[in-house]
């Protein structure tokens, strides 16, 4: 699987895309038919505001698309990969 991390606003370190790079392994190991994963990080407007991440799964047929805010990218990311992890149980069932 190719994963793709684009960073809005911003530029991402290597550790946190090592990460999510991480984190996207457990993904892939549970669906083979996953081409790439897209994912899009994104500050929020004021320093208050929610980091954002997005993920999606291309996949033969229809795309997997998820999107989550949290107070940090990593927790972001994390609520996105499993709520991917959900919709693969489903669409596997």
């Amino acid at each position: 699987m190719d994963v793709i991390i684009q960073s809005l606003g911003f530029t991402a370190g290597a550790e946190l895309e090592g990460y999510i790079k991480e984190k996207l392994e457990k993904i892939d190991r549970m669906d083979d038919n996953i081409i790439r994963a897209r994912v899009t990080l994104q500050k929020g407007q004021a320093a208050t505001d929610n980091h954002q991440c997005d993920i999606r799964l291309e996949v033969p047929g229809n795309d997997h698309f998820v999107q989550k805010s949290a107070g940090s990218f990593e927790s972001a990311s994390l609520e996105a990969i499993d709520a991917l992890q959900t919709i693969i149980r489903r669409t596997k069932d």
